[in-house]
């Protein structure tokens, strides 16, 4: 399985990190991709970090999932590029896993992708989510769709997917040794 994290200045660097740190954990292999034309990105706490590469040189096709990190400006610049789009669009209508975390499955929500879905997202932003049962759980799988509600719920949303693209046995490993228990 290879998952594609998507960074964005302005994102929450916990729900990224923790997505690339733990999916790797559990055996998938990761490439965070810069959405900027620069592979140097900048998150909501003033902490820079380097992504592998960026989104304009990653092939799509490579990719089970898509993941998008939250924080309110790394949501908007997801909402405001047309590439960040288009991937969705492409990994729906392919029938592959797309996930989000705190203010970005809003970006689903504005997309039409959640439509008829349940899903949750960070207090505030139910409005954005067009159509869509937001229910208010740390996690909710519905369909090819992960969404998880803010930064406190950042490694059970890592373990959810792991469970869906490794195991359970896998995610249950993955939570001992880093010492994770709910």
């Amino acid at each position: 399985m290879k998952a594609l994290v998507l960074l964005a200045n302005g994102f929450e660097e916990v729900e990224g990190i923790t997505q690339i740190d733990f999916l790797r954990r559990g055996g998938v292999e990761v490439v965070s991709a810069s959405i900027h034309d620069s592979k140097k990105i900048t998150g909501a706490h003033d902490i820079h970090i380097g992504a592998d590469e960026t989104l304009a040189n990653v092939n799509p096709d490579e990719f089970d999932i898509v993941v998008l990190p939250g924080g309110y400006g790394g949501m908007m610049n997801f909402k405001n590029s047309e590439a960040v789009a288009g991937l969705l669009k492409k990994f729906v209508s392919e029938n592959k896993w797309i996930a989000a975390i705190c203010a970005s499955p809003s970006v689903f929500g504005v997309l039409g992708l959640a439509e008829g879905k349940k899903c949750t997202c960070y207090p505030g932003f139910e409005e954005e989510m067009k159509g869509a049962d937001c229910t208010g759980e740390n996690v909710v799988v519905d369909g090819k769709m992960i969404t998880s509600k803010g930064p406190g719920t950042s490694i059970d949303f890592a373990l959810k997917m792991i469970e869906i693209l490794v195991s359970k046995e896998k995610a249950d490993e993955v939570a001992e040794a880093a010492q994770y228990s709910k």
